[in-house]
């Protein structure tokens, strides 16, 4: 007779899955709450611990860790002496290994479990025999996931046992499923001892959704969610209206929302490329987004759009005037959802905690080969802003300032914002020289930038960059300083009477 070893703790469907098993001739094996389980649906089980001889024990704890369990596991089929030994032991083949771990992840996600409760959710046995059944696939079929279930009593029914290739799918997954789950306590034990550079290291993310492809047609490309401290990111966006999200439109909207987390005013950044385009900051959103527009009405076309206060109808009525790919807020009115809905391309996400910030996860790059991790850069300014300049910045000038640095800090590097009343009048990002981000970002602006505040995003190293501010009428200037030629820059500031902080801190984001 077949044998099948059932242990779960996510029930789904596994009774209909023992009864079919019950109905085809084999017999179950199961333990505490999955026998009891099957024993009142009136199904035939024996218990793990008639099988091993022995009782479950230390609140079970200890129960499949058997050499009958594992054993009847792991013995190889065609193999003589392993045949032997078994019949020697009294050892039996188990042949389907139906096993799903303690949630460890559930318990870690909750803020009320106790560091001893999540512990006591770090599964020992179920790992083991699925690990143990996955290794010997080609006899033994071994399921984590309720969804093969159906796969597997089917291919019973149609030739008595489990082909090849499904085993061997099945215990790919298991592969898997332990390395998440092993993960998962990894950085549950990294984060309590505050390990920031542990000398291995293992990332794990689930699967949101597949994409149609990547930065182009012919790369694939698929969107993972990393497990915790989600809230108020794009993995927790619910799309309410319009077509899937790109590869590029998950890129670009992280790149707005990265921005707007800056901003506490109503705010509105409209993005291209991950780059801010054009950000507005008013006393209502639909302020906000009129001077977000008014900023760069031609890179807006095509973009994103991100809002840190509801969508209202008058905000809507504006956006419904153009192209948008996506439109990313913490919701919308009614009247504002019935303007834009009529736009069907129109991705429409709602995020209610799009002002979350402080989170304590790292960003992550790939180089060929390896893998790059460093702190997010969740700092604004060193401890306090230093004028060195003879004259100061009035207090508008410092708004507009402060402003602007928040913006560059988001421009991928190097980067130049400009602003004024609370708007980007021109942003000059991703350039190899900072005197062509700054001849960009003026070209941008035109005649917008005269009264304009300028934000750089790391020091100035010669002072043509100040010669291009005053020609193009730029009133002062925020920048890290940190430049052996800082004093030039300085001087010619003094020379054309142009205010300039130092933050003390640069932003380089590459």
């Amino acid at each position: 007779m077949k044998r099948a070893l059932i242990s779960v703790f996510d029930k789904t469907n596994v009774v209909e899955f023992a009864r079919e098993l019950d109905q085809l001739g084999w017999e179950i094996i199961s333990t505490g709450g999955t026998s009891a389980k099957f024993k009142a649906e009136g199904i035939p089980v024996m218990d793990i611990s008639d099988l091993t001889q022995f009782p479950e024990c230390f609140d079970g704890r200890v129960k499949t860790l058997h050499p009958n369990v594992e054993g009847g596991i792991l013995a190889i089929r065609d193999n003589e002496m392993h045949q032997k030994q078994m019949e020697e032991l009294g050892i039996e083949a188990i042949d389907i290994v139906v096993c799903n771990l303690y949630p460890f992840k559930q318990t870690v996600l909750n803020p009320e479990a106790g560091h001893e409760e999540i512990i006591e959710n770090i599964d020992i046995g179920g790992p083991t025999m699925l690990r143990a059944a996955a290794k010997n696939y080609k006899f033994v079929s071994v399921i984590t996931d309720p969804k093969d279930y159906d796969t597997v009593i089917a291919e019973l029914k149609e030739n008595g046992s489990t082909s090849f290739e499904t085993k061997e799918y099945l215990a790919a997954k298991v592969f898997q499923h332990t390395a998440h789950y092993d993960a998962l306590i990894s950085n549950y034990f990294n984060t309590k001892l505050a390990i920031k550079s542990p000398d291995t290291i293992t990332l794990t993310y689930e699967k949101k959704q597949d994409l149609r492809y990547g930065e182009n047609p012919h790369q694939q490309a698929s969107f993972y969610a990393q497990i915790k401290e989600t809230e108020g990111t794009l993995t927790a966006a619910n799309k309410i209206h319009g077509k899937e999200l790109s590869y590029n439109n998950i890129g670009d909207t992280d790149g707005a929302l990265e921005t707007l987390k800056e901003y506490q005013e109503p705010t509105i950044v409209a993005a291209k490329h991950a780059n801010p385009c054009g950000i507005g900051s008013a006393p209502t959103i639909s302020e906000a987004f009129k001077k977000a527009y008014e900023a760069d009405p031609v890179s807006i076309f095509g973009g994103i759009v991100a809002s840190n206060r509801e969508i209202d109808a008058a905000t809507a009525e504006i956006m419904s005037t153009i192209f948008l790919e996506v439109v990313v807020a913490p919701s919308y009115s009614a009247e504002a959802l019935e303007i834009l809905t009529k736009k069907k391309n129109l991705r429409l996400l709602e995020l209610p905690e799009i002002l979350k910030t402080g989170y304590s996860t790292f960003k992550a790059r790939t180089v060929l080969g390896g893998l790059l991790i460093q702190e997010q850069d969740q700092k604004l300014i060193n401890d306090e802003l230093n004028v060195v300049t003879e004259r100061q910045p009035s207090e508008k000038e410092m708004d507009d300032l402060l402003f602007a640095w928040k913006a560059v800090k988001h421009a991928k590097s190097n980067g130049i914002a400009i602003a004024k009343d609370l708007t980007t009048t021109g942003v000059g990002p991703g350039q190899v020289s900072r005197i062509w981000a700054l001849e960009n970002a003026i070209r941008q602006g035109g005649e917008n930038i005269k009264g304009s505040v300028m934000a750089s995003d790391a020091f100035f190293p010669f002072g043509d960059c100040v010669e291009a501010a005053n020609e193009a009428g730029i009133t002062a200037i925020i920048q890290p300083g940190g430049s052996i030629r800082d004093q030039e820059s300085i001087d010619l500031a003094n020379k054309y009477g142009i205010a300039m902080v130092f933050t003390g801190m640069r932003h380089f984001k590459h």
